[in-house]
């Protein structure tokens, strides 16, 4: 009976390696999933480091403007993002993703509601590809990334619903329409424009949409005096170099999702290419603006350094794949220098931008539009141009109509006394710092 018992002991142990292996097999995806499942887990994890960048851009912010206007920068961040994530899924993703259903062909798309993969996660045809689900998680993050770079360049003297209002509009319609004439396969895509993460689509979109803001609302009380610039320093330069660390974080979600597939060892491989290029980009533009500013004031200058960083970030954002490594840096590098210099040239044109998003954002994203031509064979000088000259007019006019129409309707700035008391107080009835107040 032992003898019996011991030889069955044996043989279950023997057969516990055959059973493992051939659960195992049960369990592996064919090989017409293994492509989908891969690139779905990318859009999710590169989507939720492209959200961190909602952190970034509010640190970003809080930091840069004075301590009177924290909260209501806070606030502006965290409802812009909840406002884009409804207006993306009510009119944005499918009118950015028309198909077949375009209303105008190439040009504008159906206006309809966005709709997942039925409960259970039912894959649609293309297992080569991902879930719907995790494309529009994607892309979400997009569309709130270009709204979050108005935000910005209009603090300290902008009423929260009035900007929430153009938050919506720029959201539902302004960003999706013109991104769909190149991401969704409109008339830009055909003509063979080349945008790889959105320099210009992304980034020039949300400067733009600063810009005629900016224009339209004017300066801060006190900005320009007497043909000078008077500074206005940030509360808090520890929260505005987190909010950097974050967005260069956030980066490589951006850049490195829009390879768009991860099912082979060859997409895998770009993927790494870009993330190493969106860094040495950044590093470069840090570089530039650290010795430029020692060079013209004598100091370096650390939110010039800041922004310098962001500059090369969006440099290399519209093509981060083919540089090698030297010319990612010296494309960023390009970027440092131009924020350096653009940052003086709108405070002689009276254009006041708090946080200088419009020379990071919208200056860098024309640069680094450009700058695809100079490591992609494919990419045309005149038809980058163009590409930028279409969606800039069309960005600009529009939000500048939307703005003029806020303006007319309800006013879009804070009367002279909240300007001066803080909007904390003035919109929200709440500080950030309320044990530094006056007593």
């Amino acid at each position: 009976m032992k003898l019996l018992k011991t030889l069955a002991t044996a043989a279950a142990l023997v057969a516990l390696p055959v059973m493992g292996f051939a659960q195992e097999a049960d369990v592996t995806p064919p090989v017409g999933e293994i492509g989908y499942i891969f690139t779905t887990f990318m859009f999710l994890v590169t989507g939720f480091l492209v959200m961190w960048m909602g952190a970034g851009f509010s640190m970003l912010e809080a930091g840069l403007v004075r301590q009177k206007n924290v909260t209501m920068q806070l606030m502006k961040n965290v409802a812009l993002f909840a406002i884009a994530s409804i207006m993306y899924y009510v009119v944005g993703y499918n009118l950015m993703y028309p198909g077949d259903g375009w209303t105008v062909q190439n040009v504008i798309g159906a206006f309809s509601m966005a709709a997942l993969e039925p409960v259970g996660g039912s894959p649609d045809t293309d297992l080569t590809y991902a879930s719907v689900g995790s494309d529009f998680f994607f892309q979400l993050m997009f569309c709130a990334t270009t709204c979050s770079i108005v935000s910005g360049t209009l603090a300290e003297r902008i009423k929260l619903w009035p900007f929430l209002f153009f938050c919506i509009i720029l959201t539902g319609f302004i960003y999706p329409i013109q991104a769909s004439w190149k991401w969704g396969g409109g008339f830009l895509n055909e003509m063979g424009f080349l945008d790889f993460a959105g320099s210009t689509v992304v980034h020039s979109v949300g400067g733009w949409a600063a810009l005629a803001g900016a224009l339209i609302l004017g300066p801060r009380i006190g900005k320009y005096k007497d043909g000078r610039v008077v500074p206005m320093p940030g509360s808090n330069l520890t929260l505005a170099t987190l909010g950097t660390f974050i967005l260069w974080l956030g980066w490589f979600g951006f850049n490195g999702g829009s390879q768009l597939y991860m099912d082979t060892a060859g997409n895998i491989s770009d993927i790494s290419r870009i993330f190493a290029n969106t860094n040495t980009a950044a590093a470069g533009g840090a570089i530039a603006a650290l010795i430029l500013t020692q060079i013209m004031y004598k100091k370096p200058d650390l939110t010039m350094v800041l922004n310098g960083a962001l500059a090369g970030l969006v440099s290399i954002t519209a093509e981060p794949l083919t540089p090698g490594l030297g010319a990612a840096t010296l494309i960023g590098a390009i970027g440092g220098i131009i924020v350096v210099l653009a940052v003086p040239m709108l405070d002689k044109l009276k254009i006041d931008d708090v946080v200088g998003a419009i020379p990071v954002h919208l200056c860098c994203g024309l640069w680094g539009t450009i700058a695809v031509v100079i490591t992609n064979g494919n990419a045309s000088l005149g038809t980058q141009l163009y590409g930028m000259l279409v969606v800039g007019i069309f960005t600009f006019v529009v939000s500048a109509v939307i703005w003029f129409i806020i303006k007319a309707v309800v006013g879009i700035r804070v009367s002279e006394e909240d300007e001066i008391n803080g909007l904390d107080m003035a919109e929200l009835g709440m500080e950030a710092y309320p044990e530094f107040s006056k007593s």
